[in-house]
């Protein structure tokens, strides 16, 4: 009989310092796991960490430390150990045998694609779920997993890629994977067509590692009510609203991403391509971070590799430090700003700081504004709605011959308008 999966589960997570790494990085590690298991719906109830040089190729961590991992979690009464590491389909089948039918074993990856499953709202994010899902668990298929996808449900083993069962044909799953493809390339192909629409808008994107305040800055410059809780990954849609308190002439449009994390699966990445797609064709890039965070020079770093890996041009950027209000010490404070001389800090939650940073985009976008003149006879005033709506009209003037206007605003928009007023 399956367990009912609201109820929640009781975790067992396991570290391994490798070569390359430190007791202190792989205790913070297990700090974001233990975050992580929490957003599933899991209780940790131990952990266990050990040194190795190199993964076992069987079981990761070895036979013998698995069984006394095992036993450890079944006498604490577990029924869910989570790797921290990501672990191969090998392992994880040698791991599943030794743990038996009452004990399910999944790794990172499979633990962050439950949040995602969980999380998943519109065509386009559950699509992009179910397609990663998917690829994660074709070579994973086996006798166990199908029996623990029956009995026992819950974490790691949701039927969120679109399945009422795992026991399905490799052969089915390829076309399944095939098919979400295509329609990922025409969502992609409908984004293409609603962004060439806002060409005229500067855009901004708010980019950051998970959990960093994202949604509450959006929030909190545009009114867009979004989604805020203190979870991974609460936000998987790119929302997009209008900044109505920044005014330079055009329109200026500001989204909201999916958060990113350290170690984050590479096909979610790649799954995620059209939704984080999105940022390759903004003017601005917002990186947000947790100030207050212990680690926040890893989520910097993380943040940058994510980009890199999506092949992102470089961007104009604004580094915002977020949730200064949580920060205790004067002298940690003063510290970061001494290391982030050129980032904006502030707190979205009580308000602190973003006046001086609308402040900031707004110079950034008019930085780069072109001045130019436009004359216009008086049967062309119909576009004096135009010319308004695309810059920044510094002075007008009127006589016989028709109407003059000193406007600035970014190039492409006077090129367009220099295209309607000639023709």
């Amino acid at each position: 009989m399956q367990k009912n999966n609201d109820k929640r589960e009781k975790a067992f997570l396991v570290g391994v310092i490798l070569k390359g790494s430190s007791r202190v990085q792989i205790e913070e590690q297990l700090e974001e796991l233990k975050f992580l298991a929490a957003t599933a719906g899991a209780d940790i109830i131990g952990k266990f960490t050990q040194n190795r040089s190199r993964p076992d190729p069987a079981t990761f961590i070895g036979k013998g430390k698995a069984e006394t991992i095992i036993n450890q979690a079944s006498e604490l009464d577990c029924n869910l150990i989570i790797f921290n590491d990501d672990i191969s389909p090998t392992q994880i089948k040698n791991l599943q045998k030794i743990a038996g039918e009452t004990t399910k074993v999944i790794d990172r990856t499979g633990l962050i694609l439950d949040i995602f499953t969980k999380h998943a709202k519109t065509k386009e994010a559950k699509t992009q779920v179910q397609l990663a899902q998917l690829e994660y668990f074709l070579p994973r298929l086996t006798r166990i997993w199908t029996h623990l996808e029956r009995q026992m449900g819950g974490i790691g083993t949701r039927a969120g890629a679109g399945e009422t069962q795992i026991e399905i044909d490799r052969r089915l799953i390829r076309n399944q994977i095939a098919k979400l493809k295509r329609e990922l390339t025409a969502i992609d192909k409908q984004r293409k067509v609603q962004n060439h629409r806002r060409v005229n808008a500067f855009r901004i994107a708010l980019v950051g590692y998970t959990n960093a305040g994202k949604s509450t800055l959006m929030n909190a410059l545009t009114d867009a009510d979004v989604l805020v809780q203190d979870q991974l990954f609460a936000t998987l849609d790119t929302t997009t609203r209008k900044l109505e308190n920044i005014e330079v002439g055009i329109p200026v449009l500001l989204s909201d991403t999916v958060g990113f994390i350290r170690n984050l699966p590479h096909n979610l990445i790649a799954s995620f391509r059209s939704t984080l797609g999105e940022i390759r064709d903004v003017d601005l890039l917002l990186k947000v971070f947790d100030a207050s965070s212990d680690n926040i020079h890893e989520h910097i770093d993380t943040v940058e590799e994510v980009l890199k890996e999506m092949d992102m041009p470089n961007k104009t950027n604004i580094i915002v430090l977020n949730k200064i209000d949580a920060i205790t010490d004067p002298q940690q404070l003063s510290g970061l700003k001494t290391r982030f001389k050129e980032a904006s800090f502030i707190s979205s939650l009580k308000n602190i700081g973003l006046k001086e940073l609308s402040d900031r985009i707004e110079k950034t976008i008019t930085s780069e504004f072109q001045k130019d003149v436009f004359h216009l006879s008086f049967k062309q005033t119909k576009l004096l709605d135009t010319i308004y709506t695309l810059t920044r009209v510094l002075k007008k003037k009127s006589d016989y011959n028709g109407i003059r206007l000193e406007v600035e605003g970014n190039r492409e928009s006077l090129d367009k308008i220099r295209q309607i007023i000639e023709k």
